[in-house]
């Protein structure tokens, strides 16, 4: 029987170093994550939101919409991935609708955040967190959903309170989503070293994870042997996809508009596009079923020599 997802990210928690994982925003995305050769996937409600809506994340793009854009990311790969679970879309009793919906999707874990409904994207202005006691159930609720659903779904407990309120009361949401059984915990904004190393200090036997937000963000960007000292056990990239596809996109639409295509290196050839999105592998299953009738047709694509010479 092939292992499940949720038990594959756990044997990645539960393996040695810290494990970088890059953040996809659609089925192509992730693919060339897997082609990589990276082990796990996070999906990105901010590069969702923005490659399927064309906007900011602050709360427009909806559950139905999220777990639509999931499906297709899973059913491209082969590795788990950690799903984006916002705020979970409501109170405790949605966030149980939405961890059962991960959970049918085949999403191997899912990130929960304390924040108030419009959420606010990480490291924005903006952010409010709910009370202490909402926050809890959230993540309690969470884990009954899984007990009940008989899954083993990896639940990451994310708190928005370093920067909604203050870091002390982000070590204490921290340690309350521990006691009541999160598996990963996660601290958003984190704004220095030390503040990375006071968090990975509270609730030792919960692994941790860093949100290291590109091009700016609040949490200082360290590299992975650092990450692994102070005590990290996963790192989230969450918008380096989404960053050089952009800045990509917009190099290529320059040269268009100035009558060339892309430059020689920027773009790959037409046969590696066919390999990264699955044509080779799609013709070579397609000959398991080819009748007589295909062979005939495959045949008479093939331009003869007298053809060739004709032209």
């Amino acid at each position: 029987m092939a292992e499940s997802p949720a038990k594959a990210l756990r044997r990645i928690l539960d393996s040695p170093g810290v494990h970088l994982g890059p953040a996809c925003f659609d089925a192509l995305s992730a693919k060339l994550v897997e082609r990589a050769g990276f082990d796990y996937c996070f999906t990105s409600g901010f590069s969702i939101s923005a490659a399927r809506l064309g906007l900011p994340d602050v709360g427009l793009i909806s559950f139905g919409e999220m777990m639509d854009q999931g499906r297709q990311i899973i059913q491209a790969v082969s590795i788990p991935i950690i799903a984006d679970g916002d705020n979970g879309y409501g109170n405790a009793m949605n966030v149980k609708r939405t961890i059962r919906e991960a959970i049918r999707a085949g999403y191997a874990g899912i990130f929960l955040e304390d924040q108030v409904s419009p959420k606010a994207c990480g490291h924005t202005r903006g952010r409010k967190v709910v009370p202490r006691d909402e926050a809890v159930m959230r993540i309690k609720a969470a884990i009954d959903a899984r007990k009940e659903s008989g899954s083993d779904i990896v639940i990451i407990a994310r708190t928005d309170s370093r920067q909604a309120v203050s870091f002390d009361e982000s070590l204490w949401r921290s340690q309350a989503f521990a006691d009541v059984g999160a598996d990963v915990l996660l601290i958003d904004a984190l704004a220095s070293r030390e503040e990375m190393k006071a968090f990975c200090k509270i609730a030792p036997s919960v692994p941790k994870m860093a949100n290291l937000l590109e091009g700016g963000g609040k949490t200082p960007i360290l590299n992975p042997t650092e990450l692994e000292e102070v005590g990290f056990k996963i790192a989230a990239y969450p918008l380096s996809l989404m960053g050089v596809s952009i800045r990509a996109m917009q190099n290529a639409l320059i040269a268009i508009k100035g009558g060339q295509i892309p430059s020689h290196g920027s773009i790959p050839t037409f046969e590696e596009i066919k390999e990264i999105v699955g044509f080779n592998s799609y013709y070579e299953e397609e000959k398991r079923y080819a009748t007589s009738t295909d062979k005939v047709s495959s045949q008479n694509d093939v331009p003869s020599v007298q053809a060739r010479s004709d032209g």
